[in-house]
């Protein structure tokens, strides 16, 4: 692994709920060992935060561009921040 800790708020649009974004994006997340949460918003969004090494948000924040299959991912946007250290693993938060 390279580089430090970061924390990457995620916002992702597009046809990107009732295609099990969320379920793909926690397992994605949990097979690149980040910690955090994914979830759907009311604007029909979904939203996600990941912590973990650099190269691994990094490589969590591409595969968000494109999604599961069923997914038509229009945009992403990204804010990184400090990890905070508050999750013990990623999951789906309802």
């Amino acid at each position: 692994m390279t580089g430090g800790g970061v924390r990457a708020s995620v916002v992702i649009s597009g046809m990107v709920q009732g295609v099990f974004f969320r379920a793909s994006a926690r397992d994605e997340a949990r097979r690149l060992g980040l910690t955090g949460w994914v979830r759907n918003r009311h604007d029909g969004k979904v939203e996600a935060v990941a912590e973990g090494a650099r190269d691994r948000v990094e490589a969590f924040v591409s595969w968000c561009r494109k999604g599961p299959p069923s997914a038509r991912v229009r945009d992403v946007t990204v804010e990184w921040s400090e990890p905070s250290g508050e999750f013990k693993e990623f999951r789906v938060s309802y």
